[in-house]
């Protein structure tokens, strides 16, 4: 293989590996803060910047748990095909990605500001965490999504250099993206209920079963669209963000009513056509209320 093909072989298997189109969950909420917390008018330098920490971050996180979790994806017959089980990266480049990524999602937080460099080195740990959660507690669902609710609160410090900006309305809206993701992550869980009580891991599925998982993703969800409310009105949305709630409320009770009877067959359609739809919607909401209305 010519040296040009295997770097383009790195970077497509990369990609898969950290799930580089999931980060249409988070990105959409961190630009919405960064955009409500400057009046939708951020510098170029700002957005690009946002937009780089977001991504660093999430490659270091995936990264990391690909690494830590490769001899659990080894024997889990839904993960084996993943890169390292299946050899199409080696554990050390995973673990190398991981490390590089840190390094630069810090480098960006010292871009931004010594408040944003201080704060990059407990949102890594964080980050990091939790790929061992799962061995220990079965909150590992809301670790992961306050890993995500941190973004919005993240984009809002950056945009007023301050820590007093993360409170009030991006606290909200981190609050309801947390709820959000640990909501579906509950029910994505719901693969591995027997896998994770096997082998002595730690989830909401292997807890409380399929049929009280997916209660726990039903009230997580209700309360994500509660927080969603109070942060349009603390931020002082009207019209647009109205009909994005409508939207939300629709597509997350058609993600629970795919999964009513407990069927997974039709989990990617759940899990990434609802929530990505979702996340777009409530970004694009925002924008119509800063820019057109």
């Amino acid at each position: 293989m010519s040296a040009g093909g295997a770097v383009g072989g790195f970077v497509r298997n990369s990609a898969s590996l950290v799930k580089l189109s999931h980060s249409v969950f988070a990105l959409p909420f961190a630009l919405l803060s960064l955009l409500v917390a400057t009046d939708g008018r951020p510098s170029l330098r700002l957005l690009g910047l946002v937009v780089a920490a977001v991504v660093c971050a999430r490659t270091a996180a995936m990264a990391w748990n690909r690494w830590a979790d490769r001899a659990i994806d080894a024997a889990n017959p839904r993960t084996v095909g993943r890169e390292i089980p299946r050899g199409a990266m080696s554990a050390g480049s995973v673990l190398a990605l991981a490390l590089g990524s840190v390094a630069a999602f810090l480098f960006v937080c010292w871009l931004l500001g010594p408040v944003c460099l201080a704060m990059g080195f407990p949102v890594v740990a964080w980050l990091l965490l939790y790929s061992h959660a799962k061995r220990f507690t079965w909150l590992c669902h809301l670790w992961l999504g306050i890993a995500l609710g941190l973004s919005p609160v993240a984009a809002a410090v950056a945009a007023q250099g301050t820590l007093a900006a993360a409170w009030g309305g991006p606290a909200l809206l981190g609050a309801a993206v947390a709820l959000w993701v640990a909501g579906f992550d509950v029910l994505y869980a719901c693969q591995d209920e027997g896998f994770d009580r096997q082998h002595g891991l730690h989830s909401i599925p292997a807890a409380f079963g399929a049929r009280g998982a997916r209660w726990c993703s039903r009230l997580l969800h209700a309360g994500a669209f509660v927080l969603l409310v109070a942060y349009g009105t603390v931020a002082g949305l009207g019209t647009g963000w109205t009909v994005g709630l409508a939207l939300a409320a629709g597509l997350l009770g058609w993600q629970h009513w795919l999964l009513r009877s407990g069927d997974l067959t039709r989990i990617d359609a759940a899990f990434f056509t609802a929530n990505g739809l979702l996340s777009a919607a409530m970004f694009a909401a925002a924008c119509l209320d800063l820019y057109a209305w």
